[in-house]
């Protein structure tokens, strides 16, 4: 049976890769700004701007069997040059939004429903310039958890931590080859991720098979939080 799966964002990166793995399959239900990039998916566009709109008010099925909130940031500064409203807007955009929607499709959300969110390795892993991004990805864990011990067992709640990963949002990360080769050095398996590995970790949580897990945070890192081949 084809289940209604709502994602966040999906008009690029790594929600994209989700969305094109789950058309054809199931009803999939995109509410972003922009439907550029997908023309071809197969998916139902809703225009949303997660800042500003509310997705209740929106076209989304009454019945949610998969959620995964995608927006985010990387904002990457050392602290002093980093200000009060810096932190605020990512904030906004990595934990208040998402507070936001998940609040308004709640009661949507089918029995054995599965919600996906997304943190970052520098949660876990102390990072130099990761302070603000951190704090709000942080706050994504410790609410991900709370939810799912509040929703257990009708929703399973989980959060992927991924390190970089080559999207748009990286871009400047990661925009030539020099760059491109030290952050493929800082990881034990010697390159960057990809869409694609995060997205094959957020259709084995949406999967109903794999319905004994919840509350947790998967860390997608190419080994980065947990080996140190350096010694």
């Amino acid at each position: 049976m084809k289940k209604n799966i709502l994602l966040i964002g999906g008009s690029y990166g790594i929600g994209l890769e989700i969305a094109k793995k789950l058309t054809g399959k199931h009803h999939v239900y995109i509410a972003s700004r922009s439907s550029e990039g997908l023309s071809n998916v197969g998916a139902t566009h809703i225009p949303f701007d997660v800042l500003a709109d509310d997705i209740g008010q929106k076209n989304i099925p009454e019945e949610i069997h998969g959620f995964v909130f995608c927006p985010g940031s990387i904002n990457l500064k050392p602290l002093k040059m980093l200000d009060l409203n810096a932190f605020r807007n990512d904030m906004e955009i990595n934990f208040f939004a998402l507070v936001n929607v998940v609040k308004s499709v709640m009661e949507r959300m089918a029995d054995g429903a599965s919600m996906v969110f997304f943190s970052t390795v520098a949660v876990d892993t102390g990072m130099s310039f990761h302070t603000s991004v951190s704090a709000a990805k942080g706050a994504v864990e410790g609410f991900a958890k709370a939810l799912a011990a509040e929703y257990a067992p009708k929703v399973r709640v989980n959060v992927i931590a991924p390190s970089l990963v080559d999207t748009p949002l990286s871009e400047r990360l990661l925009n030539n080859e020099k760059k491109r080769e030290q952050m493929a050095q800082r990881h034990p398996l010697k390159r960057v991720g990809s869409a694609t590995d995060i997205a094959n970790m957020a259709l084995f949580l949406l999967d109903a098979e794999n319905s004994w897990i919840t509350g947790q945070v998967f860390s997608i890192d190419g080994g980065m939080s947990a080996l140190n081949t350096n010694s």
